[in-house]
């Protein structure tokens, strides 16, 4: 017997939360150990590949005006640097320092689920739940 739409579609929903719900207690665990935001270390993890400012906004859904600020107190705290990008002077590049990787390192350890929520499906059902979820967004 199959389940009822609007239960399937409740069941999903929750399963949305209950992953949302597990992915911001990881990550906020991991960041108080350091004093940092968990907006803070999404920074600091998209700086690891050195990365344009607008790049860094991209991955963190956020206004680059924001995400100067965030890059401010981790390049404050010695976590990140930044500079001219070669190509185009005007482009500021973010990349982690020698102790900045040593945070992401410890923070990646700690949040074993947040750094890889997918982790446990191949990249065919990656692709698929990419394909569903975009349906679902133009829907």
């Amino acid at each position: 017997m199959s389940t009822p739409p609007h239960e399937l579609t409740r069941e999903i929903v929750g399963l949305f939360a209950a992953i949302s719900r597990r992915y911001t207690q990881e990550s906020e665990a991991a960041a108080t150990t350091h004093g940092l935001t968990p907006l803070q270390v999404k920074a600091l993890l998209a700086a690891e590949d050195p990365a344009p400012m607008r790049s860094i906004a991209d991955r963190l859904h956020a206004e680059p005006s924001n995400v100067t600020a965030i890059i401010d107190r981790l390049e404050s705290r010695g976590l990140v640097e930044r500079s001219p990008d070669p190509i185009d002077r005007r482009v500021k590049r973010v990349a982690t320092t020698a102790a900045g990787r040593t945070v992401a390192a410890d923070l990646r350890a700690r949040m074993p689920f947040a750094s890889a929520p997918l982790a446990q499906l191949t990249t065919q059902q990656r692709e698929s739940l990419r394909e569903l979820l975009h349906l679902v967004l133009e829907a």
